[in-house]
């Protein structure tokens, strides 16, 4: 009876498993094939580039990765700066690894990640990605509350803390320092507390590099609620496909101040520096430096109810008259405790984007715009009495005054040769001035140079002397129509053996020199005067407009003098 029950558990066995069975194929094995390929690597993250922004001294970094192989990984290896951090040789898929490691003592500087795969023929593939961790960031500037230069992500680098997304705001893939800038979409932009950042004076910088598609929109605001203008600010834009005007609206509680700011080029393709500042009685709209507009405040800035500040678009308290999302790019964006001045905002633009002399041997560049700054090395020269600034030939120009003048030291303006190049708009009262003079002491001409000019109400001669250590080279230069309130353009230069005075391009008198120009004692330039050296003779400050001054370490051909002059007339 045993045996006839064992016989009967076979059969049912073997019946249920021909029954498993029903309608599959039998295993049979398949030749993998030749191993052609190295394998695969794929990182994930940190995508090349990465920043780790924290203040702790070493942070975590997550390594994501994914390896294949056509036949069998063999090993991966991921070594940071030649550590290997983690190594992997067992799989689950033995064709492919998905992995996610977190590495915890990233220090301060740039790392190389570098992942290896090997094959189990030994066929290897090597796979680098850069990335780094920054300091934590130390303000610029004094006054300095906010900055965020869109590096890849929306961190604010004073806080630490992050912009809310509104939609999808993206980035450029391009900017003005670093690889990246923001670029506004349809219906999106940032959103950032007001915490810690109002106050009686507001500031706010950046580089903006216009869409003008949509033909209107928000770029900065921040206000109490929908409809009202009376808190907060609001900068934004307005125009056309070829131009489009930036304007500012600024709230003073029980009223609000309108500044029409100016135009920007939509079709020139480049970046502009943005400056907005707001005292307690005024606020002024800057591009590149050069103020632009400045509107009347009856109160300081009204902040009630203002809880975030929109950044690329009108946002939710000024998206009305159509002034929705920007899909214009801006970059380095900063914002202040203050109302900062004309000089504070050209030595942000020089630490963001230092002059590059445009010509060979450049040594001197004064634009005039609004400061009285040698972009070639960022000094401020030093004012005497109260000149002031008027409409230039491009942007504003010095603006002579009685008793007034600037020095500059000529510590990196000496050289056997010298050139100086600056445009005129003369005014003939007083009938003399000093334009630029160095010298070594009052009354002796044997150093350094003096350029001055001398007439009547209706013309003016410009003349130079140039000291030559043991003599003196006198040029009579040529005559300006003092009447016509023209722009002239003005080049002088020094040889080792002559000296030449052009005007417009053209030359008007040259004179002999015995010997090359000296420079012993000469400690200053003096812009705008005969100054301490050379107000005898009645010299002394001139009341005309001078504009775009380059000094130059070589004597200059005419025709590069010509073709400074052609670009900037």
């Amino acid at each position: 009876m045993k045996i006839l029950k064992n016989i009967f558990a076979g059969l049912f066995i073997l019946l249920f498993a021909a029954a498993c069975n029903e309608g599959i194929d039998p295993i049979s094995r398949v030749d993998p094939g030749a191993d052609a390929s190295a394998p695969v690597i794929k990182i994930n993250s940190p995508a090349e580039g990465y920043q780790i922004k924290v203040s702790d001294v070493v942070a975590p970094v997550t390594i994501n990765l994914e390896v294949t192989d056509d036949i069998e990984l063999g090993s991966v290896s991921l070594k940071i700066d030649d550590t290997e951090v983690k190594s992997y040789s067992d799989f689950k898929d033995y064709r492919r690894l998905i992995a996610e490691f977190v590495y915890e003592s990233i220090s301060n500087g740039s790392h190389v990640l570098t992942v290896t795969a090997k094959d189990l023929e030994g066929k290897t593939t090597t796979s680098t990605v850069n990335f780094e961790k920054v300091s934590p960031y130390n303000k610029k500037y004094a006054s300095e509350t906010f900055y965020m230069p869109f590096d890849g992500d929306y961190m604010e680098l004073i806080s630490f803390d992050y912009a809310t997304k509104v939609g999808s705001p993206t980035f450029a893939g391009t900017g003005i320092l670093g690889d990246n800038s923001y670029k506004g979409t349809a219906d999106s932009y940032l959103t950032f507390p007001t915490e810690n950042l109002t106050g009686n004076e507001f500031s706010a910088t950046f580089w903006y590099y216009v869409d003008a598609n949509p033909t209107r929109a928000g770029i900065l605001s921040t206000g109490a609620s929908a409809d009202s203008r009376q808190q907060g600010f609001r900068l934004f834009r307005e125009g056309d496909a070829s131009s489009q005007r930036i304007k500012l609206n600024v709230g003073t509680g029980a009223g609000e101040s309108w500044n029409d700011g100016g135009l920007i080029d939509a079709t020139a393709g480049k970046w502009v520096h943005i400056a907005i500042t707001i005292s307690e009685t005024e606020n002024t709209i800057y591009f590149d430096g050069v103020p632009v507009r400045t509107s009347t405040m009856s109160s300081s800035i009204d902040w009630s109810g203002c809880e975030s500040i929109a950044i690329g678009a009108g946002g939710p308290t000024y998206s009305y008259w159509n002034h929705l999302s920007d899909y214009s790019y801006i970059d380095e964006l900063r914002f202040y405790n203050s109302a900062l001045s004309a000089s504070e905002i050209q030595s942000i633009i020089f630490n963001d984007m230092p002059y590059e002399p445009k010509y060979n041997g450049e040594v001197f560049y004064m634009p005039f715009d609004g400061t009285n700054m040698d972009l070639v090395t960022a000094t401020e020269a030093d004012i005497v009495g109260t000149p002031g600034f008027g409409t230039g030939i491009s942007g504003q120009a010095y603006a002579g005054a009685t008793d007034s003048y600037l020095t500059f030291p000529t510590t990196t303006l000496q050289s056997s040769e010298f050139s100086a190049v600056f445009w005129m708009k003369v005014n003939a009262s007083p009938d003399r001035a000093g334009i630029l003079s160095s010298g070594s002491e009052a009354e002796n001409r044997q150093h350094g140079l003096r350029l001055f000019r001398e007439g009547s109400a209706t013309e003016q001669r410009i003349k130079l002397n140039v000291g030559t250590g043991t003599g003196e080279s006198w040029n009579d230069g040529g005559i300006i129509d003092a009447t016509t309130g023209d722009w002239v353009h003005v080049a002088i230069t020094i040889s080792e053996t002559e000296n030449i005075i052009y005007f417009n391009g053209e030359q008007i008198r040259t004179s002999a020199m015995s010997a090359p120009i000296d420079w012993a004692g000469c400690g200053t330039l003096t812009i705008g005067a005969g100054g301490e050296t050379f107000s005898y003779w009645n010299h002394l400050s001139d009341s005309s407009l001078f504009d775009e001054l380059r000094v130059f370490d070589k004597a200059l051909s005419q025709s590069e003098i010509q073709a400074i002059y052609n670009a900037e007339k």
